[in-house]
C-alpha cells in the first residue's frame, strides 16, 4: 500500500508530518528522516484494529485484504 504523507518543517525547527487520507493523524521529529519514521508508527498504529472488533464466528468471516 502507499499513501501520501505531506512533511514541513514546523514554526520550532522540528519537521512536521500528517497523512491526509487519515484523519489526525500527524507525527514529528528533530529531523526530515526523524518525522518520516515517526508518521509511518503513527500511521501502523491509526490502521491496528481493535482486537474486540476481530471476533469470527459463524456469522463473522474475517479476510485480510492488501492494497
Amino acid at each position: 500500500m502507499k499513501i501520501k504523507v505531506v512533511v514541513e518543517p514546523g514554526e520550532d525547527g522540528y519537521y512536521v508530518a500528517h497523512c491526509p487520507s487519515l484523519r489526525s493523524c500527524w507525527s514529528q521529529g528533530k529531523t526530515r528522516e526523524e518525522a518520516l519514521r515517526n508518521i509511518r508508527e503513527a500511521i501502523d498504529l491509526y490502521l491496528e484494529p481493535d482486537p474486540r472488533q476481530l471476533v469470527q464466528d459463524d456469522r463473522h468471516e474475517i479476510v485480510e485484504l492488501a492494497l
